[in-house]
């Protein structure tokens, strides 16, 4: 059976890893869905997977659509969380954005462009 839970110890909250996942991490686009990732380096030791999810005040000026849009980003994750650790890692830092000021309609539009995102970074580059 799989684990569909958002766990307390998924949840990227530490403003020292943020910081880090700024600094050193890499951006990926898909869409309206950008991601940061940082992986488990040798010189950087990432304890296990965690995930976190901004939407910008610039787009979604009322904070009812800046949460209804952070919660469909976080049911995508939370529903395909093994194909995204698949494409990204085991032990990685990450946090998705959405980089439009439209509201989607639908979670199947986010749902769809999250899955594209993922399987894009999958193929080898």
């Amino acid at each position: 059976m799989q684990n569909f839970k958002y766990s307390r110890e998924e949840k990227l909250k530490k403003n020292t890893e943020i910081a880090l996942l700024f600094d050193k991490g890499k951006w990926r686009s898909c869409g309206n869905l950008r991601v940061i990732i940082l992986k488990d380096k040798p010189n950087l030791e990432v304890e296990s997977h965690k995930f976190g999810v901004s939407v910008s005040k610039r787009y979604f000026k009322k904070a009812v659509y800046r949460n209804r849009v952070k919660r469909l980003l976080r049911e995508c994750y939370r529903l395909n969380k093994n194909l995204f650790k698949e494409a990204f890692g085991e032990k990685t830092l990450a946090m998705m954005f959405w980089v439009s000021p439209e509201m989607p309609a639908k979670f199947q539009e986010v749902e769809e462009q999250f899955i594209k995102l993922c399987h894009m970074q999958k193929k080898p580059q």
